[in-house]
């Protein structure tokens, strides 16, 4: 069966062309959708917002200790909180730089398809953080809820923004999902009950915002720091889980569903939840299966497993590679490429 690859969202290479003409040229058609790489400021996922929340007057930093997973004491480190006498109602954070980050990215991607040296069929990816991201990020615990609203209605207006000035049927919107299922996991905790359900909720609202012309995708992430995860998941049972919550409660269709799969699982265990999976034949299934220190080899063994399950399903990393030492993309890449055969 032949497969595509996704491109979960950062690319370490120089530029967004750069990104744009490496993947057409290695992909090709292989790659159904395409984005920019998040280079430059972007290139640490939602790292580059703290500009934001320092521009704000309504929050101030506060240090706090967190307890970290894997490490036996909490560590001190800097977050926000809402200002005393601050009415958390009235929070306007304006728009966050996503929208416009994605429009001037977007000139880019059309001039090169335009030229041929982007397949005509290719949409213009966007990757967006959630609002429990920003706030699990940069908020202190007893302010997220508080804080969400504006952090929400701040991503709606970027969402907005990249609507108006991209095509919808050239449009590839994916939303990313990490906190939340690390938290369900037992991760650093919610500020909300019900992780599934409550994470499933606030994802579909999520996904009422995107045009129902433009494609739509979540990314379930498990994080990657330090190329490690934040939490190691014991299978894709919590996966499966927000995969049919979100699915089943989403007010738009849901295009793809994107889950990570461990290098070091090749196993039954892991994959036996996708026997679960219950969300509709539109929504395209993709693995996160491809891992560049094993190559095709070991993705193709972790297609094996899987494929006791599920068979119709597209491929990808874990999560985005913006970190990696961009000599080592094109190899990556070709890992994709020969792996979509």
């Amino acid at each position: 069966m032949a497969r595509n690859a996704h491109l979960v969202g950062s690319v370490g290479l120089e530029n967004a062309e750069t990104v744009f003409t490496t993947v057409a040229d290695i992909l090709g058609e292989r790659c159904p959708r395409i984005p920019d790489g998040e280079t430059g400021q972007r290139g640490y996922w939602i790292r580059w917002q703290q500009q934001s929340f320092d521009a704000s007057d309504d929050f101030q930093v506060e240090l706090t200790h967190v307890k970290i997973p894997g490490f036996k004491d909490a560590v001190e480190r800097s977050f926000f909180r809402i200002k005393d006498g601050v009415d958390a109602a009235a929070l306007d954070m304006g728009a966050l730089g996503y929208g416009a980050e994605a429009v001037a990215s977007y000139q880019i991607f059309a001039a090169l398809q335009a030229d041929g040296k982007i397949p005509q069929g290719a949409r213009f990816q966007v990757s967006v953080p959630s609002p429990m991201a920003l706030l699990s990020g940069f908020v202190i615990f007893e302010d997220r809820l508080r804080a969400e609203p504006a952090i929400e209605a701040a991503l709606a207006r970027d969402i907005g923004i990249m609507q108006a000035d991209i095509p919808a049927d050239r449009l590839s919107l994916q939303w990313d999902v990490c906190y939340e299922i690390v938290g369900a996991d037992g991760g650093p905790p919610l500020p909300y009950d019900d992780a599934i359900d409550g994470s499933v909720q606030r994802s579909a609202r999520l996904c009422g915002l995107v045009n129902e012309a433009a494609e739509l995708g979540i990314h379930l992430c498990y994080g990657d720091p330090g190329h490690s995860h934040i939490l190691e998941p014991a299978d894709l049972g919590t996966s499966v889980a927000f995969a049919n919550g979100i699915t089943a409660a989403s007010p738009q269709r849901v295009d793809f569903m994107h889950m990570p799969v461990p290098r070091g699982r090749s196993d039954d265990a892991y994959f036996a939840a996708l026997a679960g999976l219950t969300m509709p034949a539109e929504t395209k299934l993709i693995l996160g299966l491809v891992h560049h220190t094993d190559g095709a080899e070991g993705g193709r063994a972790r297609m094996a497993a899987a494929d006791k399950y599920v068979t119709d399903y597209d491929i990808a990393t874990e999560c985005g590679f913006g970190r990696r030492d961009a000599e080592t993309i094109p190899a990556l890449l070709r890992i994709h490429r020969e792996m979509c055969a």
